[in-house]
This record gives structure tokens, C-alpha cells and sequence, in this order.
């Protein structure tokens, strides 16, 4: 057995130093160390004593070291106890949850009493009542906090929820399916993120909120399956209907009959119209098959036309001169003789045959023009001695020569188009208005 050592006097021991402290980030460890040892002695055999209000209490023994040795070594136990209290200030400070600071602060106190370190047991105790009513204050701010985030997270996905019954309430007819089908999926993926990252709901808040947005996906899923059903019953229906009136045009497309199936493929292209829609693949394809048979059969009745229209540039020569010699009569002033000659050029007409398409509307009208001219004279002669003649004569001239005005509008026109063709019919329709005008000039000035 090692030599008993003398036992270190009050005055030997380090001086004491102020009470720990727990409310700093770190603490002094040698300073703590230096408090600690205040509060206890140890003797020559190593037993080491703890000084506690109800007097000494022994709490281990520490052999083959010096006194000092000794009482060091269970207050640096102490101090582990300190700094296991720092430690929770430092997490009750850095957020964490009260409730369990409480907790542990709890237990770390009821430790206390039979600890065997050295150290200001009843100091340590009363920063821990402290810590204690802290943390307490923290959870019960932690709680009101909590509360009212779980009041804001309910909110946000009561406001998810109400967005995707509204998109589920909508009229199948009126829904954007891939815009409202992303929206949801969105609403879905703010959902779990929601379940996942925030606030904990009351069990029965979240399955009602839960049994709502899912009918609502349901709902919508239900409504687009329906939808498209039924669009994909509308659109093979469009397609058999298509699909005949194709193949109809498709059989037409090589008649000669050109007259006849023109109209046909008129008949054609207003049930296309009122047929309804095929799908856009099948619309489009359909469209392209009787657009190409259409193709195919005007182009031939536009070639027949051309080469027709070149075999009738002959008649058309004979008629310009006809229509000269008619015009020629103008303004007429023997309705008699205006009337044999007219009818002789009329003759000759008919015999010339049929002009070009283009050239068929202008020969008529020039010589409808100077055959009404002659009618007008025959009935202005007639009418000579008809004491109202001279009132019609002259609301006919006003009106001849409101027409002329108009027709010189239309030649300028023309002019300023550079359409020979529009010039040359406007100069002929003015050139016979002007003769009608002139020959019932005359005739108002017999009346006179």
C-alpha cells in the first residue's frame, strides 16, 4: 500500500471563483474546473467528498493520486455535467423543440443528488430550474406556432383542393383535356410535397381534404375517359361519311360530263361541310384524296375549255364585226329602217356560232344594248303624241346620264388598273349609253 499523503489544507486548495455559467455558447473548462474543486476535499487515501447543504457526501475514491489529483478528476465529472448543460441552452437557442429540452434538462437535474462528482450541485440545479421554465415558455411558443402553421398548410390545400374541384366541375364540351389535365397533375405534385415537407394536419383534416381532391381526380379522369369516347365514336363516324363522299368524287373524277358533274362535285363539297369531323389524321388524309380527284377532273374540263375556247376564236371575230355593224345604228333615228338592219345583223349572228367563255357576256350585252336602243325608239315614236312622253323622256335622259357618269368612273378605273380587257368592255357599254342618250335627245327635241 502506497504512503499516506497529507491531507491538503483549506488554504492549499485553489481559491474559490465565481458560479458557472450556462448561458454562453462554450465555457472555460479550466475555469469550471477551478470553481468545481471549490465544492469538495479529498484526503490522503483518495477518497474525495462533495460539500452539499446537508454537509459532505462522498463520492468515490481516486487511490495512487494526490488529493488535488483526486478532487480534480470528479470535478472534471462535474464540469462534463455543466457542459451537458451548455449544450442544451445552445440547442433550446438554435430552435430546438422545447418539449424535448425540457425532458432532458428533467433528467439531468434528478441526476444531481447522487452524483458523484465534485462540483456546485445546487448552483448547477437552480441553472437548470432556469433552463427548465425556459424551454417550458419555448414549447408552449413552438406549440402556438405549430398550430398556426397547420391552420396556413390546411388553408393552402383547402385552396389546392377547391382549384381541382373547379376543374372537375366543368363542362366536358368547354375543357382545355391537356392544359387541365397538366394543371392537375401539378395540384398532385404540390400535394405530396405538402404531405411531405410540411406540417403534420389532424388525421381528420387531412383524409377529408385527401377524400376531396381524390374524388376530383377521379371525377375529371372519369369525364375525359367519357369525352374522348365519345369523340372517337364521333370522328369514325365522320370518317365512314368521308370516306364515301371520297370515294364518289374519287369515281367522278374521270367523267367527261363536265357540265353535269361539276355540279356533283358542288353536291359533294357541301356534305363534306355538314359531315362531321374525323380525327386530324384521317380529316386531313380524306381532304388531301378528294381535293386530288377534284384536281383531276377540273383540270381536264379547264383543258376542254381552253382547246374550246381556241376553236371559237374565229366566231369571235365575225361577232366583233357584227356588234360594230349593230352599234353603228346608233343613235337611231329611223326606227323602221334601224329594225330590218338589226335583223338582218341578228341572223347573221346566229350563224356565227358561240364565242369564247370569257368573250360570251360582253358580245351579248353589247348587242342587248342596241336592241334595247331600237325598242326604245320604236316606243318613243309610238309614243310621240302622248302628252306624257315628254315627262318620261326626260326622267329617262336624268336617268342616261347618271348611268353615264357612272360608267365614266368605271373606264378611269380601268385605266388606272391597266386592264385592257375591263377598259375595252367599259368603253363600249359608255360609248352605248351615250348613243341611247343622244338618240332620246332627239326624240325629246321632236317632242318639243
Amino acid at each position: 500500500m502506497s504512503t499516506p499523503k497529507p491531507t491538503p489544507r483549506p488554504s492549499s486548495l485553489p481559491r474559490p471563483q465565481a458560479a458557472q455559467v450556462v448561458n454562453a455558447n462554450h465555457i472555460d473548462h479550466d475555469a469550471e474546473v477551478a470553481r468545481a474543486v471549490t465544492h469538495g476535499r479529498a484526503d490522503e487515501q483518495g477518497n474525495v467528498f462533495v460539500t452539499t447543504a446537508d454537509g459532505e457526501r462522498a463520492v468515490g475514491q481516486y487511490p495512487d493520486a494526490t488529493p488535488e489529483e483526486a478532487l480534480e478528476y470528479f470535478a472534471k465529472k462535474y464540469v462534463e455535467l455543466v457542459e451537458s448543460a451548455v449544450l442544451l441552452r445552445n440547442r433550446l437557442s438554435a430552435g430546438a423543440p422545447g418539449r424535448e429540452i425540457v425532458s432532458a434538462a428533467k433528467s439531468l437535474q434528478e441526476t444531481l443528488p447522487e452524483a458523484n462528482v465534485v462540483g456546485d450541485l445546487k448552483g448547477l440545479s437552480a441553472t437548470l430550474d432556469t433552463l427548465v421554465a425556459d424551454a417550458e415558455a419555448t414549447e408552449s411558443k413552438q406549440a402556438a406556432r405549430a398550430q398556426a402553421a397547420k391552420l396556413a398548410a390546411a388553408e393552402d390545400r383547402e385552396e389546392l383542393v377547391a382549384e381541382a374541384e373547379a376543374l372537375a366541375k366543368r363542362d366536358p364540351s368547354k375543357i382545355q383535356w391537356k392544359q387541365s389535365g397538366a394543371r392537375l397533375r401539378e395540384l398532385f405534385a404540390q400535394w405530396k410535397d405538402m404531405q411531405r415537407s410540411g406540417p403534420r394536419l389532424p388525421r381528420a383534416v387531412d383524409q377529408e381534404l385527401w377524400g376531396r381532391f381524390s374524388e376530383a381526380r377521379n371525377t375529371f379522369e372519369h369525364k375525359r375517359k367519357e369525352f374522348f369516347a365519345e369523340l372517337d365514336k364521333h370522328n369514325a363516324e365522320g370518317k365512314r361519311i368521308k370516306e364515301k363522299i371520297v370515294a364518289e368524287a374519287e369515281s367522278l373524277s374521270a367523267s367527261t360530263d363536265f357540265r353535269t358533274v361539276s355540279q356533283k362535285y358542288k353536291d359533294l363539297m357541301s356534305q363534306w361541310k355538314a359531315a362531321p369531323r374525323a380525327s386530324r389524321k384521317d380529316d386531313d388524309a380524306l381532304w388531301a384524296r378528294f381535293r386530288a380527284a377534284q384536281d383531276v377532273f377540273f383540270s381536264a374540263r379547264d383543258a376542254e375549255n381552253a382547246a374550246l375556247d381556241e376553236e371559237l376564236k374565229g366566231n369571235l371575230v365575225v361577232k366583233e364585226e357584227l356588234l360594230k355593224k349593230a352599234q353603228a345604228l346608233l343613235p337611231i333615228t329611223d326606227p323602221v329602217a334601224a329594225k330590218k338592219e338589226l335583223r338582218t345583223i341578228q341572223d347573221e349572228w346566229e350563224e356565227a356560232g358561240k364565242v369564247p367563255r370569257a368573250d360570251i357576256s360582253r358580245m351579248e350585252n353589247g348587242l342587248r344594248d342596241v336592241e334595247r336602243a331600237l325598242s326604245e325608239a320604236e316606243e318613243a315614236a309610238w309614243q310621240r303624241s302622248n302628252p306624257e312622253t315628254k315627262a318620261r323622256t326626260s326622267g329617262a335622259l336624268s336617268q342616261l346620264d347618271e348611268s353615264i357618269v357612272e360608267l365614266e368612273k368605271k373606264l378611269e378605273k380601268a385605266k388606272s388598273g391597266g386592264d385592257d380587257k375591263a377598259v375595252a368592255e367599259a368603253q363600249e357599254a359608255l360609248d352605248a349609253r351615250r348613243a341611247w342618250r343622244d338618240q332620246l335627245a332627239q326624240t325629246a327635241a321632236e317632242l318639243d
